[in-house]
């Protein structure tokens, strides 16, 4: 018992000197802020509306989230998509969104500033900027950092507009591959 308490100290002596070698490791790929003015928008832009990544695997090396920001302008609206087994969390930070939901999007719920949206796997939806002069500023968080949007064939309650709710999972159907 002494000969394992005496293995158990020196263990201990040499586990301080890795410790330094974790906070050397740790400095510059541990806790990391992205500056809200420094988020990449090096990405296609659509009219009327902006977007930016702050958490993906290309930036920080994040695995199983996506994260950043959207603002749709006034009256945008996506069609009718899901977003396979990607779970989805909008919070409203700016304006009023309208969200429809469903096999033929027949829910309707609307979200303001401060508000949390949940959008779970597979289900049918249609986000909306329900402002007609307000630009609709979210923060949008994915459960993987794999784009995946399928649109589905639904003729949508309110009907698409020309400018799309955009960002890095939802592309621009008319957009090149």
């Amino acid at each position: 018992m002494t000969g394992h308490d005496h293995s158990h100290s020196h263990h201990d002596h040499s586990h301080s000197h890795h410790d330094h070698d974790h906070d050397d490791r740790w400095k510059h790929d541990g806790v990391r802020v992205i500056p809200g003015n420094q988020l990449d928008t090096n990405v296609p832009s659509t009219a009327g509306m902006d977007r930016a990544a702050a958490i993906n695997f290309a930036r920080v090396g994040a695995q199983k989230l996506w994260a950043g920001t959207v603002s749709i302008k006034p009256d945008a609206k996506t069609g009718a998509h899901h977003h396979g087994h990607l779970e989805s969390v909008i919070y409203v930070v700016k304006g009023k969104a309208r969200m429809r939901w469903g096999e033929s999007l027949q829910f309707t719920a609307e979200a303001g500033p401060g508000d949390f949206i949940f959008v779970p796997p597979y289900v049918p939806h249609q986000e909306i900027n329900a402002s007609p002069d307000e630009v609709l500023e979210c923060v949008l968080v994915r459960s993987d950092g794999e784009a995946v949007a399928i649109n589905l064939d639904i003729e949508p309650v309110e009907k698409p507009e020309t400018v799309l709710w955009i960002d890095p999972v939802h592309r621009d159907p008319n957009e090149k591959k």
